[in-house]
């Protein structure tokens, strides 16, 4: 039921917010005049920088994986990343890709299960440390430029209280594991099964801080070339926006979106680039859109090919998203339990 209503939620919100960006009859035409002009080389660029940001992630997964002691193809292991890209894109309501990409992981390593999951749950922390020391060192660049405007002030800090709130949880996290207070935590914490798997992930990759570190690199390198993925759109639209004040908005876009919210951040996304390029870099409001709209349909390309993936990824074993999601929630329960 939770997750119904959520998904509900999702849908309404997505629909009210684009119906406030394309209301406007003049605004969608500007839309489809800059859309008809677009720079194709360009977004080409985008195409690939968004292969780039995919294989990277490969990259960092298999990283976290060889700590564990797991080796999985190359191939094999892109064709997970993809089919998370689909899921992730295309049922709203909280299954997220990382989900069914942990599922199928589990089915490539039959004898390795906890340690899969492990590695999937470091992948996300490590990407959200790289998340927050890119956005760092950004806000700490631009700040004053930032905050020209009461709207981007309000967007910037609402960046920093969610980046904040996550550092915190991680923060909390590490300090349970370092004193040893995890199993003290009480039953019926929420989120309590992670917070014991995460301290069991922290103890592994501590040890192999080397992998880590390398791992964190990466994720800046994923960061990045998911920025340039707007960028090209906005290059292929000719808005005259600089790279450095590109990348600037990019983390606020993204965060933001980010938040279960609407539909795959559709809608939101649009409103965040209209508001941000249109005070900051001055781009038509139709043409913030549009960017989004197109780096946007970049990532749905990328999706449709894990779509494809999806449908020849050994179709025995194509499960039911509520079996995913019980399946894996066992799992953490499971180790969990052992460590307790």
């Amino acid at each position: 039921m939770k997750k119904k209503i959520l998904t509900v939620v999702q849908i309404a919100v997505t629909l009210g917010i684009l119906y406030w960006i394309f209301h406007d009859p003049k605004k969608r035409e500007e839309m489809w005049l800059a859309l008809s002009q677009a720079d194709p080389w360009w977004i080409l660029a985008g195409v690939l920088a968004y292969g780039v940001v995919e294989v990277l992630a490969a990259a960092r997964w298999q990283i976290l994986l060889r700590v564990q002691g797991i080796s999985l193809g190359w191939f094999r292991l892109l064709g997970l990343l993809m089919i998370g890209i689909f899921f992730n894109q295309f049922m709203p309501g909280g299954t997220g890709g990382d989900v069914v990409k942990i599922f199928y992981l589990l089915k490539e390593t039959p004898g390795k299960k906890a340690q899969a999951l492990l590695a999937v749950l470091m992948d996300r922390v490590i990407g959200l440390l790289g998340l927050m020391l890119v956005t760092g060192f950004i806000i700490w660049k631009k700040y004053d430029w930032l905050m020209q405007y009461a709207i981007t002030k309000k967007l910037t800090w609402s960046l920093l209280i969610v980046l904040g709130a996550s550092f915190a949880g991680i923060a909390f996290s590490f300090a349970i594991t370092g004193l040893g207070l995890v199993q003290k935590l009480p039953k019926r914490m929420p989120g309590r099964d992670k917070f014991i798997d995460l301290a069991v992930a922290y103890n592994a990759y501590a040890r192999a801080w080397k992998a880590s570190l390398l791992a964190i690199a990466v994720s800046l390198g994923i960061h990045i070339a998911s920025f340039y993925v707007f960028y090209s759109a906005s290059q292929a639209l000719r808005a005259g926006v600089k790279i450095t004040d590109f990348f600037a908005v990019m983390p606020i876009i993204n965060t933001l979106a980010a938040l279960p919210i609407s539909v795959g951040g559709t809608g939101v996304r649009e409103g965040l680039f209209q508001s941000l390029l249109h005070a900051l870099c001055n781009v038509k409001e139709a043409d913030a859109v549009v960017i989004s709209l197109t780096g946007f349909a970049i990532v749905l390309f990328w999706a449709l090919i894990g779509g494809v993936i999806y449908l020849f990824y050994r179709p025995t074993e194509h499960a039911k998203l509520a079996v995913i999601r019980h399946d894996v929630a066992a799992l953490e329960h499971e180790i969990a339990e052992e460590k307790n």
